[in-house]
């Protein structure tokens, strides 16, 4: 690729690397670890666009890296996620999990679309609430396919998308800490309420974290059956997207999108349970995916428009809000009725 030869592919890496280590550095100081790595790396992307003469040289590189790392990250946080230890859940989690995805997705979609929201806009914020925050938002984007004229809209709905589930995540993460004493429920029980809830991976452990060891590690197993349903999930909006987009333009037939990324997710995934890689392998496997992933979201924190963000993200935050409620009240009754 001619772009791996350029200037501006060189200083694009050395700035969204500066963005991704500090956001790293900073998701864990207390507090701020609450908003997470990858939200921290998108803002200090948007920050870097106050120096406008060095983000144009490095406009097509930020481009290619919030486009093809994005991807690579993906692929490598599948080491992340142990099929065997989501399998020791049992079905009642993996079936809850669903439930979770498709119930959020779909209301929260209708419930933005009702209140006018965009519908990729829609899709995304509803995909980064039901499923697994940032990461789920940068892994149904590629599935919405828009013309080159719509690029630039596209990737200002990313970022409102990630803003909004990243907001309402540390919101709702400070709520469910707040009533923990008034829900009087057993610590597997709010770790289900927490992994079952909540937007980022961060969020489910910050608030399961709060109810000591059994309710965090539960935490963590129903939020990573969340995280397994990114790639059908990915897959099923991409072709119900596409089918949508040709009803409403009449061009017929056209190829589907296929996530092969989302093929790489789930052998990364199969490899990090099946092989002996080792805990510390898996472990900076794992670092890397976050380090990747926050190059990528730096590189779109660096190439959208404020003004338009703020213009248009007050009704998908309200409803995503709404969304985020009725996600709640579901696993309050589920988690006392069900674990």
């Amino acid at each position: 690729m001619k772009i791996l030869q350029t200037r501006s592919f060189y200083l694009a890496v050395l700035l969204t690397l500066i963005c991704s280590i500090l956001g790293t550095l900073l998701g864990g100081v207390p507090y701020l670890n609450i908003i997470g790595a990858l939200v921290i790396s998108l803002i200090l992307g948007m920050l870097m666009q106050f120096h406008q003469p060095t983000i144009l040289r490095a406009k097509a590189g930020i481009g290619f890296i919030s486009n093809k790392f994005l991807r690579f990250g993906i692929i490598l946080l599948g080491f992340k996620l142990n099929l065997v230890d989501l399998a020791h859940a049992g079905v009642k989690t993996i079936l809850l999990a669903v439930v979770i995805v498709t119930g959020t997705i779909t209301i929260g979609y209708n419930i933005a679309r009702k209140m006018g929201v965009d519908s990729q806009l829609a899709i995304l914020a509803s995909s980064g609430t039901g499923i697994c925050g940032a990461a789920a938002v940068m892994g149904i984007s590629p599935q919405i396919q828009v013309s080159a004229d719509k690029e630039e809209q596209k990737r200002e709905d990313e970022v409102l998308a990630v803003a909004i589930v990243a907001i309402l995540g540390t919101v709702f993460t400070m709520i469910e800490i707040a009533i923990k004493p008034l829900l009087h429920m057993t610590p597997t029980q709010f770790g289900v309420l927490t992994g079952g809830s909540l937007h980022e991976i961060a969020h489910a452990v910050a608030a399961g974290g709060s109810g000591g060891p059994i309710s965090l590690d539960t935490a963590i197993i129903t939020k990573l059956s969340r995280v397994l349903m990114l790639a059908p999930a990915a897959l099923i909006i991409g072709i119900w997207y596409q089918k949508k987009i040709n009803r409403s333009q009449s061009t017929g037939h056209q190829k589907l999108p296929i996530p092969w990324f989302m093929l790489g997710f789930i052998i990364a995934s199969v490899i990090g349970t099946f092989v002996p890689l080792g805990a510390s392998v898996l472990a900076w496997l794992v670092k890397l995916a976050y380090l990747v992933l926050g190059m990528a979201m730096a590189a779109l924190g660096m190439s959208v428009n404020f003004n338009v963000i703020l213009h248009r993200g007050r009704n998908a935050l309200l409803a995503a809000t709404i969304t985020s409620v009725i996600l709640l009240t579901f696993m309050i009754i589920v988690s006392k009725t069900l674990f």
